[in-house]
């Protein structure tokens, strides 16, 4: 999906990585700042996603995780929006956007895009706490209506 052909408005969520409930989270991940939330920030926007509709928003999420990782997240989670991957970082790097590593693997840092007919008009960075952001985003959607 080429997001700069997404029509109208679209939020796009970048995130580190979904976590499984099967798979213990390494200790070191909870202290790196902005990678832990990853799964309440997707809860909180499949939780918001009917006002975000209402307001003519299509919300996607976006990590580097591969596209059957997230599939099972969708699932699990019953996100009623896409999860897309940039496991080739391609958009990462067309915007530039932040990323850290560990463990020898590269992570998208959490941040928000809001799109509006192709052009990034808000970006928020950084994203804390996580599960905040669908509400951050809500406000600023209604505000800029005005």
């Amino acid at each position: 999906m080429d997001v700069s052909r997404l029509p109208g408005l679209s939020v796009i969520f970048c995130y580190p990585h979904t976590g499984r409930p099967d798979e213990p989270t390494p200790a070191a991940w909870d202290a790196i700042p902005g990678a832990r939330g990853c799964t309440p920030q997707s809860c909180a926007f499949r939780d918001r996603h009917s006002e975000l509709a209402q307001l003519g928003a299509a919300v996607y999420g976006l990590s580097a995780d591969e596209t059957e990782w997230q599939r099972e997240a969708v699932e699990r989670l019953q996100l009623p929006y896409e999860l897309l991957s940039d496991s080739s970082f391609a958009f990462v790097e067309a915007l530039r956007l932040p990323t850290f590593t560990f463990e020898n693997r590269r992570y998208i840092k959490r941040l928000t895009l809001v799109n509006r007919g192709g052009r990034i008009e808000k970006v928020f960075y950084p994203v804390f706490p996580s599960d905040r952001n669908a509400a951050d985003v809500l406000a600023y959607l209604r505000a800029s209506e005005d």
